[in-house]
């Protein structure tokens, strides 16, 4: 004898609740909360139970199609999670933590992650770039709007978005809605490279300290990033070999000066000119002198450019970069960044006639020249007149004489020419008057004038106001 087991009592999918203000509310089973382990509903209000019923039917297709949110996680708890897996450069992650405090915690914080959408965040960024405050816009004694810059407000974009996919992924959230905001345009960088008397004035005010001046020299000469000047050491340079190699790169976090890899993970090398081989050689023997002083020898593994007596510390960038502005405020400079000098050593490379490629690898791009043309390499007007001679000499020649005349004036000038050309006209023989042109060939003054600036034009006559029309030469 078989007992009957009774059918297992489903879990109702939903259901439409009255109300007290004699509204309805549609609610949904959705789940259970991975993070706190609470039964998930979604819910909605509508005025009648027929558009309740709708929202009930919506809300289930939701689940259905795995759209829902999982969780009750928050734009917080979200970017706590992704910041703890997501791999960043330490300078990187620095940058990150301090956009996160200063401005996604502040406005989104405490949000449930399924409640942000495009709007929100669109919004958010238009106010970002009015002021980085988030003030109202009205006036406030002592406060000025400071707008923050697109590439910022790019990076924050970044954040909340990565953070919300990896929510996705980890089916804490069912949709990540700020992948569909748009974020801000990327600005045109404009590269600002000093002009030849500003770098010309850059160095002599720099070569009071032979170090500085040859940093500054050589930054511009090779145009390394400034944490790959930081980190050059003695066993980089090449006296024999005349290059210098660039391998590794100083990053200035929290906790100090970290030396890392090169921006694009590759080490290059630059060849070197005999002057700045023998800048550097002068410098390693005042380096030697000094450490000899000190009772040491320089090591190979010392740096470059120090602040310590031995060579065994280089300079934090930012060190490097703010001495680079109080002097270029001091001799009042377009630009006081450090990375106008690598923008120079770029500019002037290309406008020497130096193929992208190989001014790609100097400046350590690896983008085959596409970044060095369209961010580094400004417009100088020599290359520009270059350019505009070379396009003349490599075109093709016209010759009016190949092809028949069109209309009265080029008729009139192929007659001329062709009297010119069979020594009917010889040189310094004057050529009728235009009125006379014009009368024996049945046109306009203006039509006979025409003609005699063509063969102007081709070299073949010479016009001076007043004068009649001289034959140039017989041959062309």
């Amino acid at each position: 004898m078989f007992l009957s087991v009774p059918p297992r009592k489903r879990r109702p999918r939903g259901s439409i609740e009255t109300l007290p203000s004699g509204t309805f509310r549609a609610v949904v089973y959705a789940g259970t909360d991975p993070i706190t382990g609470k039964t998930r509903k979604l819910t909605k209000a509508a005025k009648t139970y027929d558009a309740a019923e709708e929202a009930l039917t919506s809300l289930q297709h939701q689940v259905d199609e795995d759209r829902h949110p999982k969780s009750a996680i928050t734009i917080s708890q979200a970017v706590t999670q992704w910041l703890e897996v997501v791999e960043l450069e330490e300078t990187t992650r620095e940058r990150y933590e301090d956009l996160v405090r200063l401005y996604i915690l502040p406005t989104f914080g405490n949000m449930q992650a399924s409640k942000l959408d495009a709007e929100l965040l669109e919004r958010f960024y238009a106010r970002l770039h009015r002021c980085r405050d988030l003030c109202t816009g009205r006036l406030r004694a002592g406060h000025v709007c400071r707008p923050l810059s697109t590439s910022t407000t790019r990076k924050i974009h970044y954040i909340i978005r990565g953070a919300l996919e990896r929510a996705v992924r980890w089916r804490h959230l069912g949709v990540n809605r700020a992948a569909m905001a748009e974020a801000p345009s990327p600005k045109h960088s404009e590269p600002d490279p000093p002009s030849a008397a500003e770098a010309a004035a850059l160095l002599n005010e720099a070569w009071t300290d032979p170090e500085w001046g040859l940093l500054l020299w050589l930054t511009m000469i090779t145009g390394p990033r400034r944490g790959e000047i930081s980190a050059l050491r003695w066993s980089h340079v090449d006296f024999d070999g005349a290059v210098l190699w660039v391998q590794r790169s100083n990053a200035q976090t929290k906790a100090g000066v970290r030396e890392k890899e090169t921006k694009t993970r590759q080490r290059r090398k630059i060849a070197l000119d005999p002057h700045t081989l023998e800048m550097l050689a002068e410098h390693r023997r005042r380096w030697e002198q000094r450490c000899a002083s000190l009772g040491c020898a320089l090591r190979a593994e010392a740096y470059v450019f120090s602040p310590a007596p031995d060579g065994t510390a280089p300079y934090a960038p930012r060190s490097i970069t703010q001495r680079y502005r109080r002097m270029a405020i001091k001799l009042k400079l377009r630009s006081t960044r450090l990375h106008s000098l690598r923008h120079y050593a770029a500019t002037e490379l290309v406008a020497a006639g130096i193929d992208l490629r190989t001014v790609a690898g100097r400046l350590g791009h690896g983008s085959g020249g596409a970044t060095t043309l369209k961010v580094y390499a400004a417009w100088v007007d020599e290359a520009d007149r270059r350019a505009a001679t070379t396009m003349a000499d490599i075109m093709p020649k016209l010759n009016p004489v190949q092809r028949a005349p069109r209309g009265p004036y080029e008729a009139i000038a192929a007659r001329l020419r062709q009297e010119i050309l069979d020594g009917t006209l010889t040189a310094g023989e004057q050529l009728p008057t235009i009125t006379e042109i014009a009368a024996a060939h049945a046109v306009s003054v203006g039509t006979a004038h025409r003609a005699v600036a063509l063969l102007k034009s081709e070299g073949l006559v010479d016009v001076a106001r007043g004068r009649r029309a001289v034959v140039k030469a017989a041959d062309i």
